[in-house]
């Protein structure tokens, strides 16, 4: 596959799609990043203090452009979840590569925020499915790892069902705040 960064691909099944987020895509995500529900089980890890619970359109589109400006700049890769069935989107994927002098090194690290509607196992499953595989290729790693706090029941399931396992290892932030509740997939299992 060529370079994430110079050209994001598209992933489709049955019932999603997983295309870059766009500026198009605020009025969605905006129901998603203000539902209060579905704030608790996204990552801020390492964010700088954002919780990612966004009540404006005006903040949304801040969001947007934030991550845009970091695929722009290869920092991360955000793709928006957009619903087959509702054709609206539903949440998005962030991934990127994690070098650092902690477990988390050499790792694609994934972080899924969706509608609490959506936070099912079964539903999880099927976004995750679409881009795990080609994750470690597009991202040059051989592991990957995704978050989710004990709260999360729904998630934990769909990780372990996708055979991620959790991990006591902490993820170590920018300022040495150490972060838990982490599940790890190898390429290799």
């Amino acid at each position: 596959m060529n370079d994430v960064y110079e050209n994001c691909p598209v992933f489709e099944n049955d019932n999603y799609i997983l295309r870059m987020t766009s500026q198009e895509d605020k009025s969605d995500l905006l129901k998603v990043y203000s539902d209060k529900a579905a704030v608790p089980f996204f990552n801020s890890d390492n964010c700088g203090g954002d919780d990612f619970y966004y009540t404006t359109e005006s903040r949304m589109e801040q969001a947007i452009a934030y991550w845009l400006f970091e695929y722009n700049r290869a920092g991360f890769v955000r793709w928006t979840i957009v619903s087959k069935e509702t054709n609206e989107a539903i949440g998005t994927i962030e991934l990127f590569h994690r070098d650092a002098a902690d477990f988390f090194t050499d790792c694609g690290l994934l972080r899924l925020d969706i509608r609490s509607d959506y936070e099912r196992a079964g539903e999880i499953t099927k976004i995750l499915k679409m881009i795990i595989e080609p994750a470690y290729t597009l991202f040059h790693c051989d592991k990957i790892a995704a978050k989710a706090i004990a709260a999360a029941a729904e998630r934990i399931r769909a990780l372990e069902q996708l055979g991620f396992k959790y991990t006591d290892e902490k993820l170590i932030g920018h300022d040495g705040t150490k972060y838990d509740s982490y599940f790890v997939l190898n390429r290799n299992e």
